[in-house]
């Protein structure tokens, strides 16, 4: 076995597992290279030879491929066909370069931008790749101002509440877009259950509601110590923060899950609702307590 592979080196030096096929090619396991070398000479290799981690076939996808050697921490992964036949192995040097060009995609999806655009495409690409996201957005922006149309009377009443809607706006939009990145991030690399998605949205709502509290109780001292306003106007700042990071990292965390279990991309469609959705119940909560209680 140590002559075949010294005769093999010479064309692939960098190994550290061996694999064990029997007489039909048939794949029987592995060998770690260094229980080779310090084994006994008489030892035979299918005493060595221990049930492989992983293996893949040949039509699994270079993505998940990637996902299996990160998951169990792997050098090189056999490769079968349909009847359990080694036909070649892969490395970790392999899909290094596979990870990175599905990384980047992540990303520009992420940020909405479309998967035709290549990041030294032209003007022309950028244009027709990110417009309709913009003229989306603009859409999604003008229902939630349609709630500040609506309470335009309180906002003239009480003009500070114009200095507490961007950061509520702003917070709320922060803690959306904090859920929706890990929520998108754990759809890409796991397969997970009905339950274990429904964990993820508790989770979140969870982190929202302390979150939430905590944000809204320094926004409410912040606006006791630099107005006049009052403590019923720090008490309707900390109410309508608080609500609005609970809501933001819901749907932060339900949206993409609703999404990728209809069939959209959670990466590309998510944005826009969960800002959407931020911005008009943050928008909401202020302006409603504030008409309720300080007009």
């Amino acid at each position: 076995a140590i002559a075949e592979i010294r005769r093999q080196a010479q064309e692939d030096f960098d190994f550290y597992t061996i694999f064990v096929v029997d007489p039909d090619g048939t794949f029987r396991g592995v060998v770690a290279l260094r229980d080779l070398v310090i084994a006994d000479p008489a030892v035979s290799i299918a005493d060595l030879t221990e049930e492989p981690v992983a293996v893949v076939m040949v039509d699994t996808d270079q993505e998940e491929v990637g996902k299996i050697l990160s998951r169990y921490n792997l050098a090189s992964l056999g490769v079968v066909d349909g009847l359990g036949r080694l036909v070649g192995r892969i490395t970790f040097d392999d899909v290094i370069d596979v990870v990175e060009a599905e990384a980047t995609e992540d990303i520009l999806r992420f940020a909405a931008v479309s998967e035709e655009e290549e990041l030294r495409g032209t003007t022309l690409d950028a244009i027709r790749s990110r417009l309709p996201w913009l003229v989306l957005s603009v859409i999604t922006a003008a229902v939630a101002s349609s709630v500040v149309f609506a309470y335009q009377s309180t906002i003239e009443a009480m003009a500070l509440l114009a200095v507490a809607m961007p950061v509520i706006a702003g917070v709320g939009g922060n803690a959306g877009t904090q859920a929706l990145a890990v929520t998108i991030r754990r759809i890409a690399l796991s397969e997970e259950t009905v339950g274990e998605r429904l964990g993820v949205i508790w989770k979140e709502l969870a982190v929202g509601l302390v979150n939430g509290l905590v944000m809204g109780v320094l926004a409410a001292v912040l606006g006791l110590l630099f107005t006049d306003a009052g403590i019923m106007f720090g008490v309707v700042v900390l109410l309508a923060m608080w609500g609005s990071l609970v809501i933001a990292s819901f749907a932060g965390a339900f949206i993409p899950i609703f999404l990728e279990r209809i069939g959209v991309d959670p990466a590309v469609a998510s944005s826009p609702f969960v800002t959407t959705l931020t911005d008009l119940w943050g928008f909401f909560l202020l302006l409603g307590l504030a008409t309720a209680v300080l007009v």
